[in-house]
């Protein structure tokens, strides 16, 4: 019994380093992106039209994320907060989901009175702009500025701080 309990603490630190690479690869793809113009155009889940050239002016939280995603969901009572006090000065917010079931999303979304638009596309880990953006981890959080352009691919971490500063801007 000690050596499969061994094996396994093993197996587990053997995975938990291969995400850390993962991670750490992903976010060294993706920093090429940063100081780029970012082009993000669907028809939203609730059939709004959202095209991220027409925020131009605002600052504009991309949000890659799943409703089936815990520290997701742990992160949308801050993400709500932040959005409630700086939309008014021109903060978005913009959800890629990541979910396969649709209405799994409209559920949460309503529960939870996220009244920003969603992509979905039901292919969870395979959507476009999962994809497109080589995004292998969730949550991921991006920021872009009033000029469209990509500032931030960590903006979990202080995001009320750097949506402040973009706004400023």
């Amino acid at each position: 019994m000690p050596r499969l309990l061994a094996f396994w603490m093993v197996a587990a630190v053997i995975s938990m380093t291969a995400q850390v690479r993962g991670a750490s690869a992903e976010k060294a793809a993706r920093a090429g992106q940063v100081g780029k113009p970012l082009a993000i155009k669907f028809a939203a889940v609730d059939g709004r039209q959202v095209d991220l050239g027409y925020l131009r002016g605002k600052v504009v939280l991309i949000d890659f994320w799943a409703t089936w995603c815990g520290p997701c969901v742990h992160e949308v009572p801050h993400v709500k907060a932040v959005y409630d006090k700086l939309h008014p000065k021109g903060f978005e917010i913009i959800g890629i989901s990541f979910d396969q079931k649709k209405i799994a999303l409209q559920s949460f979304v309503l529960k939870e009175k996220m009244t920003w638009p969603q992509y979905f596309d039901g292919k969870g880990w395979e959507n476009q702009f999962g994809v497109r953006f080589g995004i292998e981890s969730i949550p991921t959080m991006w920021l872009v500025d009033k000029k469209g352009v990509l500032r931030h691919i960590d903006a979990r971490e202080d995001l009320e701080a750097k949506v402040q500063k973009l706004l400023a801007e």
